[in-house]
């Protein structure tokens, strides 16, 4: 009889109480987790950014040495071999956002030919540095 007591009380479970603690230790480890998280998402997609403006940036100047003026477009960058896509924007999540700035005038006032010689992210949100990234 002593037996059959001592097995069925091994064979019970977790109590109710035993189920909570357990609940709240896992709640209170994700709401530290979860925000860790975010903030290693935004910080990834930083980066791709800062990657995509330089590669871009890159491309137009390269493009500037070789033709003595600006592209047009960025599917003008694709067409000449320059880049291989319009990359998409990692906070819009679309190739149709970039901001394309036009040549600015020289110190002679004189202003090159071609459509696009700098590019800003279209995203409105503000950087973890505090810089919007339209300014980037």
């Amino acid at each position: 009889m002593l037996r059959s007591v001592e097995r069925s009380r091994c064979q019970r479970g977790f109590t109710l109480i035993e189920l909570l603690i357990v609940m709240s230790i896992i709640g209170i480890l994700a709401s530290i987790a979860v925000p860790s998280y975010q903030r290693s998402l935004i910080k990834a997609r930083e980066a791709v950014l800062m990657e995509d403006l330089y590669q871009m940036r890159r491309s137009i100047d390269a493009y500037f040495a070789d033709h003595i003026r600006y592209p047009d477009s960025l599917d003008e960058l694709v067409e000449r071999k320059y880049l291989r896509d319009i990359p998409r924007d990692p906070f819009t999540q679309s190739k149709e956002t970039w901001e394309l700035l036009p040549p600015s005038p020289t110190l002679e006032g004189e202003i090159a030919e071609g459509g696009v010689e700098d590019i800003h992210s279209g995203s409105d949100r503000v950087g973890l540095n505090g810089t919007p990234y339209r300014e980037w």
